[in-house]
């Protein structure tokens, strides 16, 4: 079993101040695989003064220093590429081939793109007779979640650093091990005593005394909407920065007339990347009504072609999803759609036939889905897709927007056509003939799928605080 126990505040590895004991269980093994220590307000505190003695010499560092910090975290971070795979693996179900290349290149990618970002960013504008600079916020508190663990780490903790934070990180206690093998590697680096700091812990109690710290001058979370909401409200007294990536309920709009051997393999693949466990999963597959047929052979023949199995051996198969919660939701949900009378096409409740143990769930797809039924409605997470149709492309486009999320849509069909739609979609992501955002977009949503934005130039002003000088010579 992998063991840390201990936080990293202020350059050590030290004891928890009054935390307990709590075991990882492998979703592929439903036994414990990893042991950490959940924190607590003290270790809170103690995380948080340490970052606040750091800011005052690390926010004065140079666009140089700071350039060379990061380049030196990312030569680290390669290094430990097995290790992370391993982690991730164990903890959260990602095959190791698929968290060694794409989860483990997506935090590399969150450096890359700041540095870049960095390497030209202007500190300072001249506006009429203003001169507007951008200057380090402070304390930065950051909870991230178990899906995308690196990807979410990297895409706060890299623009904090470039914009000259200090920061408190709480990393999911469902996949807590890749953080602590993340926070070897920062110290690898050589970052600074009390700029990075990790306390491992819960949400109850970590994340809410990270929300609620006074001396916390931003909070930026990424998880679900349920929890966002609550740190949202725990971050009002102090009246700190929320800065929030929440869930999503992705429609892919099929364009009529579209070819859809072409089209589709691209843009629902994202519904089974990563067991489907990504916040941008395509799930809700919008279709003109006279081509739902070859539109569901197609999603069909591709979940019947993709195996599930054991995520610590080699292969291109899908994990299982992160932990007993979450498999018995979406149970539950696949459940209801039966229930609802949506045409189960392939999957359903119930373990896949190779399995006997574990959180794993059947590459599943409904058709006949209607915008009411609760499949429809809620986030699944998991390696289910829904096929809707409409009758009209502007009833597409209805059905489209007709969500509580707004972080990301899909158009598949035609480019140019594509364009003419892309305004009329209430995400803040649009990606055509893919279902991932191009490396450097600005990453975030609409309505109750949060606010702010992270990656690249977009997110390094995020993590900064724009400040008017005027009477002074130009």
């Amino acid at each position: 079993m992998d063991s840390y126990l201990k936080h990293y505040i202020n350059g050590q590895w030290v004891d928890s101040i009054g935390g307990k004991r709590h075991l990882v269980i492998s979703p592929s093994t439903e036994e414990p695989c990893t042991e950490i220590t959940l924190g607590t307000q003290a270790d809170v505190d103690a995380a948080v003064k340490a970052a606040k003695a750091a800011f005052e010499t690390f926010s004065q560092t140079s666009r140089e220093e700071r350039l060379a910090l990061l380049g030196r975290i990312v030569e680290e971070y390669k290094k430990r590429v097995g290790d992370l795979a391993k982690s991730m693996a164990n903890e959260m179900g990602a095959p190791l081939n698929f968290a060694a290349t794409a989860q483990v290149g997506a935090g590399i990618g969150g450096f890359l793109g700041t540095i870049e970002a960095l390497k030209t960013f202007e500190f300072s504008e001249r506006h009429g007779a203003n001169l507007v600079v951008y200057e380090p916020i402070g304390v930065v508190g950051m909870i991230t979640p178990w899906n995308w663990p690196l990807n979410q780490i990297a895409l706060k903790v890299a623009p904090a650093l470039a914009g000259g934070n200090t920061m408190v990180l709480k990393p999911s206690e469902e996949c807590p091990g890749n953080a602590a093998i993340f926070a070897e590697i920062l110290d690898a680096a050589g970052v600074p005593p009390g700029v990075f700091n990790l306390v491992q812990g819960d949400g109850p109690g970590v994340g809410a005394a990270i929300s609620a710290h006074k001396d916390i001058e931003m909070v930026s979370f990424t998880g679900s909407t349920r929890a966002g909401i609550l740190v949202a409200k725990a971050a009002a007294d102090t009246v700190k920065r929320v800065h929030q990536e929440l869930g999503g309920k992705s429609p892919n709009l099929v364009l009529p007339d579209a070819d859809l051997a072409t089209v589709l393999p691209p843009t629902v693949s994202g519904v089974l990347i990563n067991t489907g466990q990504s916040c941008i999963a395509p799930t809700r597959i919008l279709v003109q009504k006279d081509q739902e047929a070859e539109a569901v052979g197609i999603i069909k023949g591709m979940f019947d072609g993709t195996q599930v199995g054991d995520p610590l051996t080699e292969g291109a198969h899908i994990g299982p999803v992160v932990n007993k919660t979450q498999y018995d939701k979406i149970q539950g949900l696949i459940q209801s759609a039966i229930d609802e009378g949506a045409k189960l096409e392939t999957g359903g409740t119930g373990l896949p036939t190779n399995v006997n143990r574990g959180y794993y769930i059947k590459p599943t797809v409904f058709s006949g889905v209607t915008p009411d039924m609760r499949i429809a409605k809620e986030e699944v997470f998991g390696p289910v897709a829904t096929v809707m149709t409409y009758a009209t492309l502007e009833e597409g486009v209805r059905i489209a927007n007709d969500t509580d999320y707004g972080l990301s849509a899909v158009i598949s069909g035609d480019p140019e056509k594509a364009a003419t739609i892309a305004p009329k979609l209430r995400a803040g992501m649009v990606a055509v003939n893919n279902w991932g955002p191009a490396p450097g977009a600005p990453f975030g949503g609409y309505k109750q799928s949060g606010n702010g934005r992270e990656g690249g130039l977009f997110g390094l002003k995020d993590f900064m605080e724009m400040k008017s000088i005027s009477g002074i010579p130009a």
